[in-house]
């Protein structure tokens, strides 16, 4: 008697924990949600004046430029600012660059073809975002 009692306490026990921690990562996440709201603003809502502010247009996107990825292969750029502030990143910065937003890659996958943790990717995707941005900003001046 006492030890399916003891069972069922362990089994109700382990349901209330289990249901916590789903509450309170629900609540992180849309914590998250409405923290990037305050830095993130979709471009359709954007006026063509302030699109041209936070966009550069190329004209002539013929050029192509190739990138090799270790365990990957070669990635395809179009766009000579692009590929110039790309040449200037550390490869592992580069690669994370090309695998993330060229490839369409998660931090998940690419850690797992660069053979890192998932959150050094996210670390070296920021860093590399900072970097390219101040690159690209020097170039169209």
């Amino acid at each position: 008697m006492y030890l399916q009692s003891h069972k069922k306490h362990k089994q109700h026990a382990f349901d209330s924990y289990c249901k916590k921690i789903l509450k309170n990562e629900t609540r992180n996440i849309y914590k998250e949600i409405e923290r990037l709201k305050k830095y993130e603003v979709s471009m359709e809502s954007l006026s063509e004046k302030d699109l041209g502010k936070h966009v550069i247009y190329e004209s002539g996107m013929t050029s192509e430029f190739l990138f090799y990825v270790e365990n990957v292969g070669t990635v395809i750029v179009t766009g000579e600012i692009i590929a110039e502030a790309l040449k200037l990143l550390s490869k592992d910065k580069q690669d994370i660059i090309l695998l993330s937003y060229f490839l369409g890659m998660s931090d998940r996958k690419i850690a797992e073809k660069l053979n890192l943790v998932r959150r050094t990717v996210s670390r070296r995707r920021n860093r590399a975002l900072v970097d390219l941005k101040k690159i690209m900003e020097e170039y169209t001046k």
